[in-house]
């Protein structure tokens, strides 16, 4: 037995013996990939419009022949059933173990941003959904069974979670985010790397970093933000992912910022990521990104010019394919432009990685560890089971001001059901979910998952009831021929049911996703003339919004009878949705994205300065919006009352509790999600209105009560002063308890006490240490 295959040995003893053993070009190899997606053939599918920076220099063969570091992707590129994926991805490990020199297996990593993305795996809501449940240990769950079903079939990373914060909802990739506040991106995206690592499945955060700051909300365009956003609003998500969640993997940003493509920016890839905040996993590339460089930074003069700049800044992996770091970095280091050093620090990282995930072990085969010959259901009904939940959960209700809903079950009701994402479930799938992401390139083969309609769930919970159908429109477009019928059928009705938003895919074939971004936020298609006509019908109308991003409402809502937002709610959505009209299950979703007012006037997110901030007759632009960041109602009400503060002075390092009790007084049980704000009045620098300290869920039955308490660390109030430096100085702090963050409930004062303190990463609370009710 080698050394480097001894378990029992320390992992960088074995890694020093296996290095010392490996030639200059099998060590490169490590660095690389093979994607088999670019070879299948001459007919193959583009993947995107830059394809050509994705495509392997070299066959299956060639590209494996001293080893390689990753197999990107084996079974989210097209429709194989889990045997036939589990074959080849055993196929290509045996072909390294029995063919290579040193017979060292690959890292195979896949997408599962709504779940491990594979033909018939389950299809959970999109992460902009995640984050409407305010709730972590649903979404750590919800990471756990993703990670599951990937190491159930030999894939050991995945790449999720996204953890860019929105700036501009115009973004086409807002429905891969976690919202708008770093607050709850760092909470939600932390409990989600947990769940999936719970599982010996490595996270990979993505985009590091400021990619949805891009400028003009475009996709791959540069990013003009200051240094001190980046540090408060962009960065911390991903501290704390690492520092708390322990994350193994990190992907750069396509974007640049002043200049400076992330891909070869050692100040952020090595000094902040390595050096100041500790990170000791794998940095690899978002796919064909260093061979960007060359083609759109144009910041090297070729691919093993790129090669060097990322590898120097601290990118250690090529995805999805070796191109820059083949035979141009192999020529790099002989020539002595790249010291063999470099390239050592890189490799030594994937081989660690690859210890800890037992790939180098004596015992370890393809066989095993993709279970082949063990039964597996990707989409199990416990998978299903918390699909719903999490899409349930997920669901917004941000108006009811006639009291039409719940719908009663036992009654016979007469209901117009209208519009393009009432009858069409793929409307209720984000980009990256292998049905939207992989099957528009098979045309005519199915998509290998039951996913039932809104129609079909409201028919099946409503069986008494006369439910009529028209789509009106389709999602894009202006067809509008079908709007007269949609009038007709609402006309005819009690209830007039319009669902309308999204068709999620990829660079342009959606209205929302990856390079899916608009002009302004009006419903897409003729979607706007639609909800117009059905409205002026007279009959009462519930406007249902499926879509991933926040549209301006504002013509409209207060028309409505009752309005409902659901952030794509994955294959489950119908029985979600239908579960929530119907108060079977109660709403308990928050938004993590503004609802706008106006279609122009942005970006307008809720983390403001007062100059960010409407402000009567100084501009005629109002960007107040239409429904605030954690807006959400329920079928029941609650009163919060009694608010303790354990003192009314801490230290600039002390800490201290604040808490409220909050009782359910409907006839109804509800969940209640209480919200702690806190502004800084008198800073340094402009610092906003509000920003999310921490949240809670509390779930009561009618007439049952629960104090909810946090306590905060003086860490929290920290921020980046004049002179760069994060500090935490003396002085009044407001604290809010709100349902949302213009629904204040409770507000008091907390004075900070003794000298400014300076703090550096080692030892701060990036979090609030919350004692929270079970959460229900």
């Amino acid at each position: 037995m080698h050394p480097w295959n001894d378990a029992s040995r320390p992992a960088h003893e074995r890694v020093s013996a296996l290095m010392a053993e490996m030639t200059l070009r099998e060590k490169i190899a490590q660095l690389g990939s093979y994607w088999p997606k670019a070879n299948v053939g001459n007919g193959a599918a583009r993947v995107a419009p830059i394809e050509e920076a994705l495509v392997a220099r070299a066959g299956e063969a060639e590209a494996m022949a001293h080893g390689i570091g990753h197999l990107t992707r084996p079974y989210g590129t097209r429709p194989l059933t889990a045997a036939d994926g589990r074959a080849e991805l055993v196929r290509r490990q045996r072909y390294l173990v029995e063919e290579t020199r040193l017979g060292i297996p690959a890292i195979a990593h896949d997408e599962c941003l709504t779940g491990f993305a594979a033909y018939g795996a389950t299809v959970y809501p999109t992460p902009l959904a995640w984050a409407a449940t305010f709730d972590t240990g649903l979404i750590e769950r919800m990471g756990a069974a993703i990670g599951r079903d990937m190491t159930s079939v030999g894939v050991h990373q995945g790449l999720a979670p996204v953890l860019d914060v929105v700036r501009d909802y115009r973004w086409g990739r807002v429905e891969e985010t976690i919202g708008e506040d770093p607050q709850l991106v760092g909470a939600i995206g932390t409990a989600y790397v947990r769940g999936l690592q719970s599982q010996g499945v490595i996270a990979t955060l993505k985009h590091f970093a400021g990619h949805a700051a891009s400028r003009g909300a475009r996709n791959h365009a540069p990013v003009s933000i200051g240094a001190r956003e980046m540090a408060d609003v962009i960065l911390p998500p991903f501290e704390r992912a690492i520092r708390e969640g322990g994350a193994g993997s990190v992907m750069n940003t396509y974007t640049d910022q002043d200049g400076v493509p992330a891909a070869a920016d050692p100040r952020l890839l090595t000094d902040l990521l390595r050096e100041e905040w500790g990170f000791e996993g794998s940095v690899v590339s978002d796919y064909g990104s260093v061979a960007f460089l060359r083609t759109m930074h144009r910041v090297a003069a070729s691919d093993g010019d790129a090669a060097r700049l990322a590898l120097d800044a601290g990118m250690d992996v090529e995805l999805p394919n070796t191109r820059c770091y083949g035979d141009e970095l192999h020529e790099q280091v002989e020539s002595g432009r790249v010291p063999e050093e470099t390239v050592d620090r890189a490799v030594r990282r994937v081989l660690l990685q690859k210890v800890q995930l037992g790939l180098l072990d004596a015992h370890w085969t393809p066989q095993a560890d993709a279970h082949e010959g063990t039964p597996v259901d990707l989409d199990s009904e416990t998978n299903r089971a918390l699909a719903r939940e999490v899409g349930a959960r997920s669901v917004v209700l941000l108006a009811n001001s006639r009291a039409v809903l719940p719908l009663d079950t036992a009654a016979t009701h007469r209901i117009a059901l209208i519009g393009p994402c009432a009858d069409d479930p793929q409307t209720f799938l984000g980009c990256y979910s292998f049905p939207n992401h992989v099957m528009p390139k098979y045309p005519g083969h199915d998509l290998g998952l039951d996913i039932p309609s809104l129609r079909d769930a409201l028919v099946a919970e409503l069986p008494q009831s006369d439910i009529s159908y028209e789509q009106g429109s389709p999602v894009t477009g202006g067809d509008g021929s079908g709007i007269p019928a949609a009038v007709a059928a609402a006309e005819a009705a009690e209830l007039a049911l319009v669902v309308v938003g999204d068709r999620s895919g990829m660079f342009g074939n959606g209205t929302s996703g990856e390079g899916c971004d608009v002009a302004d936020l009006q419903l897409p298609g003729d979607q706007h003339t639609l909800v117009q006509a059905v409205l002026d019908s007279g009959t009462p109308t519930v406007l249902l919004v499926v879509s991933g991003r926040p549209y301006a409402l504002g013509d409209y809502a207060d028309r409505c009878a009752a309005v409902v937002q659901s952030f794509m709610p994955g294959q489950e959505g119908g029985a979600a949705l239908a579960g929530v009209l119907t108060g079977r299950t109660e709403p308990c979703g928050r938004l993590p994205v503004q609802i706008p007012t106006t279609p122009g006037g942005q970006p307008g997110t809720y983390l403001n300065p007062p100059l960010g901030r409407f402000s009567e007759g100084i501009s005629v632009l109002d960007n107040r919006p239409l429904f605030a960041f954690g807006h959400g109602l329920s079928y029941t009400s609650f009163v919060w009352e009694d608010l303790a503060l354990s003192t009314q002075q801490v230290t600039t390092d002390g800490e201290f509790e604040i808490s409220c009790l909050v009782r359910n007084t409907g006839d109804r049980p509800g969940r209640e999600t209480v919200q702690l704000y806190f502004d800084d009045p008198v800073a340094q620098v402009a610092r906003p209105v509000q920003q999310l300290a921490d949240f809670a869920g509390v779930r009561l039955d009618p007439g049952q009560e629960r104090r909810v308490a946090f306590r905060l660390h003086a860490d929290r109030f920290a921020y980046t002063g004049l002179d760069g430096d994060r500090i935490v100085e003396p002085g009044e702090i407001r604290l809010m308890l709100g349902a949302s963050s213009a629904d204040i409930r409770l507000a008091a004062e907390i004075e900070l006490t003794g000298p400014e303190r300076r703090l550096d990463s080692v030892g701060r609370r990036l979090a609030a240490a919350a004692r929270r009710p079970a959460q229900g």
